[in-house]
């Protein structure tokens, strides 16, 4: 009598065989063969001049999106707007956020008016260094419902009305491509330009 354990290593024998037979089997059926009798050629095929997607852009298309506002003015386009529209304008798209004044920090949008020049917290008169920075955040991501729906005189009226209540510039100021860039705002002179090397600089 051929005892138990005998029994099961010749069964698990039997069925390691039988594995290795249906593995071999089924590699010739599929012509699978080991990686070193393969042969591995190089890709030789070259980059394809385009891969056929997408088409250039039109010109009409670039404009929509080349609206940057540089710091001397480059980019402002035509129109122009007062303290008065401004103050319209604002407390119809602009109070939801930021208050009714612009003072208010406890709001959505924070702060836009500053109380004092030296105060700690951020708003356009103490931080800005740019007037046309202005101009350019307004035209690109305002009011927050609708970024971009507002007119070139309705952003400028807009730029006017914060400089004002900021204390900038008089009530009577009409702001333009050309009056904007010459805005200069009190905070300018606090910066400097980031020359560092990479390396243990500080300025």
């Amino acid at each position: 009598m051929i005892p138990k354990t005998a029994c099961l290593k010749i069964l698990g024998a039997g069925l390691t065989g039988f594995l290795l037979v249906a593995v071999q089997a089924s590699d010739q059926a599929w012509g699978n063969s080991p990686v070193s009798e393969q042969s591995v050629k190089p890709d030789t095929l070259g980059w394809p001049a385009r891969f056929g997607l997408g088409r250039p852009a039109t010109a009409k298309e670039i404009a929509v999106v080349d609206i940057d506002v540089w710091p001397d003015g480059t980019g402002l386009p035509a129109g122009s707007g007062t303290v008065s529209a401004g103050k319209a304008l604002y407390t119809a798209q602009c109070t939801v956020c930021h208050g009714a004044t612009g003072t208010e920090s406890a709001t959505l949008g924070g702060r836009l008016v500053a109380t004092s020049l030296t105060g700690r917290e951020k708003a356009i008169g103490n931080y800005w260094p740019y007037a046309t920075t202005l101009f350019d955040y307004i035209r690109r991501a305002m009011p927050l419902t609708a970024p971009g729906s507002l007119s070139n005189d309705e952003v400028y009226s807009l730029t006017a009305f914060l400089l004002q209540a900021n204390q900038i510039i008089d009530s009577t100021v009409v702001i333009n491509a050309k009056t904007l860039p010459k805005v200069v705002m009190p905070a300018q002179k606090f910066f400097v330009p980031d020359d560092r090397k990479g390396g243990r600089e500080i300025r």
